[in-house]
């Protein structure tokens, strides 16, 4: 089992079978408006630019279940993206990350299978899947982007 045999949905309610990301590089990430973690948008978005042509992709799974810092809807959760941090990278439906109801993909990140498995203890956990959608790391949430973008650039241009 790896990353594309999961379905998920868009923030336009759309189902999405990630085998459509088949060889590119994923970083997956539970993310939060209202959370002080917020600013890593901006990061992201830079990581995003800078190697999306090179078969990069972030797909931004936000996320309420920690103090309720991703409130609004799934169209406001966007609107507040794209204008504050001019993110242009995918973003799904609010899920949740832990528990008997979490998401089945986070279920399977979280899980000893994946090999980086645990509990998602905040907002802006991420996950780096490689080309054949294998988890390679997990970044905790206080990492910001500039920290491990060496490592994404070395799954990119491997």
């Amino acid at each position: 089992m790896n990353i594309y045999d999961f379905k998920v949905t868009n923030n336009k309610n759309e189902e999405v079978d990630l085998s459509i990301y088949k060889g590119k590089v994923l970083l997956v990430v539970n993310t939060a408006t209202g959370c002080g973690f917020t600013p890593q948008y901006k990061g992201l978005q830079e990581l995003y630019d800078k190697y999306k042509d090179k078969g990069f992709e972030i797909l931004d799974f936000p996320c309420n279940g920690f103090l309720f810092q991703a409130p609004g809807s799934d169209d406001k959760i966007n609107t507040f993206c794209t204008a504050k941090y001019k993110t242009t990278f995918p973003r799904f439906t609010k899920i949740k990350v832990n528990g008997r109801h979490a998401e089945p993909l986070y279920k399977y990140l979280t899980s000893k299978e994946s090999g980086f498995g645990g509990r998602i203890k905040w907002n802006f956990t991420k996950f780096l899947i490689d080309r054949e959608g294998n988890v390679v790391n997990r970044f905790a949430p206080k990492d910001k982007p500039e920290v491990f973008e060496a490592e994404v650039s070395k799954v990119v241009l491997a």
